[in-house]
């Protein structure tokens, strides 16, 4: 029997040798990839749609579910009810990896975790637009970078990129973006009043993720630093710090600046 074509899937940046074979999707297999196919798995149980992991090939890569659908990143904005379903979204998969603990240890190494190095959540990590499909699903892909962070770190990177990224927009439109998916999320007092903060420090350490690894070589987020992403992540970085005061009233509309 002859073997179905493999199509090399583009778009992302950080994953090298990922093909469609038929109905799936084969990735380089890492040394959490059974922790996160087990997470992934605890997330589908609690009723989120994420694509299904189905094991291992006879070249040793793990094999998903492909899913159909364009990336909202290259999709038109999405509107203020689509953002607030993005934010319930985020929400659902945040409450499905409470409480998640592998079965056997893993070599969690969080792409950027949080600022004191802890994590109390097992998060997704990069539910971003370029990681959200938009088919008859709504399905967020790419769950390889997965690790412990917590609540406020995740949802801090998801709000900006879906609502902050871009340094030329209009920043009060922006806030309005901003609430709408927070508001989606329906997030409480306490997490509003840690996201404008935890936003400026995520969107900087980002930028220093590629800085750092220009310096040190580290690939791929060193060849990234040089062809635009640098640049783009210092506009944005700059962006929501200094617009934080409005973004802070933007979730805390009856509260002073």
């Amino acid at each position: 029997m002859m073997s179905k074509p493999e199509q090399h899937l583009t778009g992302g940046n950080a994953t090298a040798g990922v093909v469609r074979v038929g109905n799936t999707v084969r990735k380089p297999w890492e040394p959490t990839t059974p922790a996160v196919h087990e997470l992934m798995r605890a997330v589908a149980a609690a009723g989120v749609d994420v694509p299904e992991p189905l094991g291992r090939d006879d070249r040793g890569r793990q094999v998903l579910e492909f899913v159909p659908g364009p990336l909202a990143m290259d999709s038109p904005a999405l509107s203020l009810d689509e953002l607030a379903r993005v934010g319930a979204l985020i929400r659902g998969i945040h409450e499905a990896c409470e409480g998640f603990t592998p079965s056997a240890p893993a070599p969690w190494d969080p792409l950027i975790p949080t600022p004191d190095g802890a994590g109390d959540l097992v998060c997704h990590g990069d539910l971003a637009p370029w990681n959200l499909l938009l088919g008859e699903r709504w399905v967020f892909i790419d769950w390889d970078g997965a690790g412990p962070s917590s609540r406020s770190w995740d949802l801090a990177y998801s709000a900006q990129s879906f609502t902050l990224n871009d340094a030329e927009a209009e920043p009060e439109e922006s806030a309005v973006r901003l609430a709408a998916l927070v508001d989606g999320y329906d997030a409480d007092a306490a997490l509003r009043a840690q996201l404008p903060e935890a936003m400026t420090a995520r969107t900087e350490a980002m930028h220093s993720l590629l800085e750092s690894s220009h310096r040190s070589g580290r690939e791929p987020w060193g060849t990234m630093f040089l062809e635009g992403h640098g640049a783009h992540w210092r506009r944005a970085a700059d962006h929501v710090a200094r617009h934080e005061s409005l973004w802070r009233r933007a979730l805390h509309p009856a509260s002073p600046a």
